[in-house]
C-alpha cells in the first residue's frame, strides 16, 4: 500500500530545503524596509473569546482528568455562538464553533450541550446554525503518524479539514483531547513541534481560532501550570495562549468558606500569554442538572471568590467593637482568648468552620483602624499582642 501521506511529507521536507514553498515557487528572501504608521490605523488584535482565544491563532487548555476541560469547552462553545458572557467573558460577536470531541459517543456530548443551554436558559434558536458537535467515535480525526521516516504530517486530512473550516466560515474549532488527534510519541518534542506548527498554520490559513485541549501529566495533588502538560514542552511553546485548570485545594476551600464538595470547583488561569497580560485565577462550579430522562449531568457555571464583608453592615461592625471594647482579647487564633472567638459570638458565625473568614475580617478591620493592636500584659505579665477598638465606627 503506498504511504502518500509520508510521501507527500518527504516532499515538503525538501521543497523547504530547497528554499520552495509547496506549490514548488522558490521562496525570495528579500529584506523589508520598515515604514511608520499611524499606530490608530493599526487594526487591533482580533480577539475571539476573552485574552484566549485569538483568531489565526492555537491556543492551549491543560488539565487534570476529570475536572471538567470538557464541560467549560462545551458552555464557553455556547456562549461564543450565543453571543453571551455566560462565565463573564464577553465574545465578540455571535460566532461559528466547532467542538469536535474525540472521545465520548454523540449521546453523551448531546447530554452536556443541553443541559449546559438548559442551565443557562439558552434556547435553540439563539445557536441555530452557529454550533457544529462532532465525535471522534463517528469521524476519527487524526493529522499524523510515525511511519518509518519520522513524523508524516497527513495532509489530505488537513485538506479536508481545512476545506470544512472555510465552506462552513468556523471561527472557533476545539479539539478534545491534543493526544487523541495524532499518533506520533507525544514525549518527542521535534515529532509534536511539527504537528502543533500544523495546528498553528491551519488556524492561520483558514481565520480562525484552533483550541486544542491536553491533560496534564501526574501532579500528584499538586497545583499544575500550563507547562505541567503531558509530554513534549513543544505544544505549549507553539501556542499564542496557554491556560491551566486546577481543583480547589481543601486550604482554599477554608478561605472560601465552601461547604459543599470542593471538587466541584476549579479554577482557570492563563499563565502563558505572548500577546496579552497574563490573568488571575477565575473560578468555576460544576452545578448539577437534572434532564427529563433522569440523568444528572454536570455543568460549568462562573463562581465568584466570596467577599469575607458580604452581607455586613456598619452596625455589625459596631456591635463588635461594643463586644471587644475594655476586653482585650489576643490577636493570635491559636489563643484560647482569640478575639475571633467573639466575632463569631456577635456575627452568629462558627468559629471553627468559619475561621477563615473571620481572620478575614479581623485584618480588614486593623487595617480600616476600626480595630487596633496593643500589647497587654498576660496573667504573667508577659506582653501579648491584643486587639482593641480604634475609631469607632458610626451608624
Amino acid at each position: 500500500m503506498t504511504d502518500f501521506g509520508g510521501m507527500a511529507a518527504q516532499i515538503d521536507r525538501h521543497r523547504a530545503e530547497m528554499g520552495q514553498d509547496r506549490h514548488g515557487e522558490v521562496v525570495q528572501l528579500l529584506p523589508t524596509l520598515f515604514v511608520w504608521r499611524d499606530p490608530a490605523t493599526i487594526p487591533p488584535r482580533p480577539w475571539l473569546y476573552g485574552h484566549h482565544l485569538l483568531r489565526r491563532q492555537m491556543s492551549v487548555t491543560v488539565a487534570p482528568g476529570g475536572v471538567g476541560k470538557s464541560s467549560l469547552t462545551i458552555v464557553e462553545g455556547l456562549a461564543m455562538a450565543s453571543g453571551r458572557p455566560l462565565l463573564g467573558d464577553r465574545p465578540t460577536d455571535c460566532l461559528r464553533v466547532w467542538l469536535f470531541n474525540l472521545e465520548d459517543p454523540r449521546d453523551e456530548l448531546e447530554r452536556r450541550v443541553i443541559a449546559a443551554m438548559l442551565h443557562h436558559r439558552i434556547a435553540p434558536e439563539e445557536v441555530e446554525g452557529r454550533l457544529f458537535l462532532d465525535t471522534g467515535r463517528e469521524q476519527p480525526l487524526c493529522t499524523a503518524v510515525q511511519g518509518r521516516n519520522g513524523v508524516q504530517i497527513l495532509q489530505p486530512v488537513l485538506g479536508r479539514l481545512e476545506a470544512q473550516l472555510r465552506t462552513r466560515q468556523i471561527d472557533v474549532f476545539v479539539v478534545d483531547p491534543f493526544i487523541s488527534s495524532h499518533s506520533v510519541p507525544e514525549n518527542d518534542n521535534g515529532a509534536i513541534d511539527r504537528v502543533a506548527k500544523e495546528w498553528a498554520a491551519l488556524a492561520e490559513r483558514c481565520n480562525c481560532a484552533i483550541e486544542l485541549v491536553h491533560h496534564t501529566r501526574k501532579l500528584n495533588g499538586e497545583d499544575g501550570t500550563s507547562e505541567s502538560a503531558r509530554g513534549a514542552v513543544a505544544l505549549l511553546a507553539a501556542a499564542r495562549s496557554g491556560r491551566v485548570l486546577n481543583r480547589m485545594s481543601e486550604t482554599d476551600r477554608d478561605k472560601a468558606g465552601v461547604k459543599d464538595d470542593p471538587a466541584t470547583y476549579f479554577s482557570v488561569t492563563r499563565d502563558k500569554a505572548n500577546l496579552a497580560p497574563t490573568s488571575q485565577r477565575a473560578w468555576r462550579r460544576m452545578a448539577s442538572v437534572q434532564l427529563p430522562n433522569g440523568d444528572s449531568v454536570g455543568v460549568v457555571e462562573a463562581w465568584e471568590w466570596p467577599n469575607a464583608f458580604d452581607g455586613l453592615t456598619v452596625a455589625n461592625l459596631l456591635a463588635v467593637q461594643r463586644a471587644i471594647d475594655g476586653k482585650h482579647p489576643r490577636k493570635d487564633p491559636q489563643s484560647q482568648g482569640w478575639a475571633g472567638y467573639i466575632v463569631a459570638s456577635v456575627l452568629g458565625l462558627n468559629a471553627e468552620m468559619d475561621k477563615a473568614r473571620i481572620k478575614q475580617l479581623l485584618t480588614g478591620w486593623i487595617k480600616s483602624g476600626a480595630l487596633r493592636e496593643a500589647l497587654i500584659p498576660d496573667e504573667k505579665s508577659r506582653p501579648r499582642p491584643c486587639l482593641e477598638v480604634g475609631e469607632w465606627a458610626s451608624v
